[in-house]
């Protein structure tokens, strides 16, 4: 799609892969344009059953990149190009690295995961007075055990992907370098099913978790509205731009 997108077809399975290491797949405009593209190719081609999405060797994504300011945003995809996404065809996250933020709520965006040990998960977001606003404040208590999914959400701290795996979040778990050939071949497994029968499968599992989704978004607006009006979001942001210990106030 360009050169932060690397997108290519095996068989029936869609390989999309985020190449902006630099800055640790972190998401831009630039960079959820050419995923919304992608993305909208696995959903509009009806050779195309199933789709991986994976990182780089050392990273799978920390999420948004600040100085977009918000603007990563689709209008067929929602944030990143994917999140608020309505997908028939179902896609394995592909983990190698951290998947941090962001990056574990397009994981979570996902329908199968395959990680590597050298994946680790997290969810940052207090670390810096905000939020997770991209769908973990409630998809993570599905994905994972509640009480765990509270941990990365109220710690700030990651776990490793093992214990990802133990906790039932993660399908596969494989040695460092293997995490894209095995989401491949976890797709390419899926795509030995009848592809209307899959479809029709993942638009029934998917119907009944938009439902939960609304109330979510909405308590997620009101969470991250709270902080954005706060002395301590503003401070949090400066902080982390700045490469320093924020100054907590409790306003």
């Amino acid at each position: 799609m360009n050169d932060l997108v690397d997108v290519q077809r095996h068989g029936r399975v869609l390989v999309v892969a985020m190449r902006r290491e630099a800055k640790r797949n972190a998401i831009n405009r630039a960079m959820a344009d050419a995923l919304d593209d992608a993305f909208n190719v696995m959903e509009d081609d009806d050779d195309i059953w199933a789709g991986v999405l994976t990182g780089t060797e050392t990273v799978f994504s920390a999420g948004s990149d600040l100085t977009a300011n918000g603007d990563y945003v689709t209008e067929r995809g929602g944030e990143y190009g994917l999140v608020r996404r309505v997908r028939r065809k179902p896609l394995v996250a592909a983990v190698e690295g951290p998947a941090f933020g962001g990056g574990l709520e397009l994981v979570l965006a996902c329908d199968l995961v395959v990680a590597s040990t050298a994946a680790w998960f997290g969810l940052p977001e207090v670390g810096i007075g905000v939020v997770p606003t991209c769908g973990a404040l409630f998809r993570a208590p599905r994905g994972f055990p509640a009480n765990l999914a509270r941990q990365l959400v109220l710690t700030g701290d990651p776990i490793p992907a093992q214990r990802a795996y133990e906790a039932g979040f993660v399908n596969v778990l494989c040695p460092p370098g293997y995490a894209g050939d095995e989401g491949l071949a976890l797709a390419t497994r899926v795509t030995r099913n009848a592809p209307v029968a899959l479809q029709a499968c993942m638009e029934a599992m998917n119907g009944l978790a938009t439902s939960e989704d609304a109330a979510g978004w909405t308590a997620t607006v009101a969470a991250t509205s709270r902080v954005r009006e706060s002395e301590d979001g503003r401070e949090g942001v400066r902080a982390f731009l700045e490469k320093r210990a924020p100054a907590w106030t409790g306003r």
